[in-house]
């Protein structure tokens, strides 16, 4: 028997079909879903085992879209941007060095760089909650310290808190507290650990 769109078993047979759709869409969004928070547990069960190859081996697999191909830093507005195709990926807030005006002339000063730098070392087992370099002083620095006798100073690092603070502490976070480094908390830290490769460009702003 034919069946006609405008007759009641036709619509009942729509209904149907309709409902099929939208379980399926759900079961994927689930899928989705359950695969994000997956991605999010392996990062902690990364973290708490401390495993530098367990990190290096989430980080060969996690999906393009998460890389920055560029760190920006503005001093004044305490934020770490991670950046992909010119576009803000994700924000954090930051703590800089004690004396956080200026650019740093010299070793001791408690400032933070200003300038544009790379990102060309990591340190997994650090003082702090892991850290990356800065390949702060570059050639101008050196040469600029030179010339006033001065030491441009270095060991410049994205980090997390002290390994002997605990991990909630929060009061690092309100204040300039580091010695010319820019700290972050320890889960922001995670995140730009797996975000950023090595020789990723990082630009300091005032």
């Amino acid at each position: 028997m034919e069946i006609c769109e405008d007759t009641p078993t036709a619509k009942t047979a729509a209904d149907g079909r309709r409902l099929k759709t939208k379980a399926t869409d759900s079961c994927r969004c689930l899928l989705v879903s359950g695969a994000a928070r997956l991605r999010r547990l392996v990062v902690l069960l990364c973290m708490s085992a401390t495993s530098t190859v367990a990190i290096a081996d989430y980080a060969a697999v996690e999906d393009d879209v998460w890389r920055a191909d560029q760190v920006l830093v503005l001093k004044s507005e305490r934020l770490l941007h991670l950046m992909r195709d010119g576009q803000v990926l994700r924000s954090y807030t930051v703590s800089l060095g004690g004396r956080p005006a200026g650019h740093k002339l010299q070793e001791g000063d408690l400032r933070t760089p200003e300038g544009d730098y790379f990102l060309d070392w990591r340190n997994p087992t650090s003082d702090f909650y892991m850290s990356i370099h800065i390949s702060y002083p570059n050639n101008r620095d050196i040469q600029k310290a030179r010339a006033a006798g001065r030491d441009p100073g270095g060991m410049i690092m994205i980090h997390g808190l002290p390994n002997d603070s605990p991990p909630t502490t929060t009061d690092y976070l309100n204040e300039d507290w580091t010695d010319g480094c820019i700290a972050v908390s320890n889960q922001a830290m995670i995140d730009i650990w797996l975000s950023v490769d090595d020789n990723t460009p990082i630009t300091i702003l005032p």
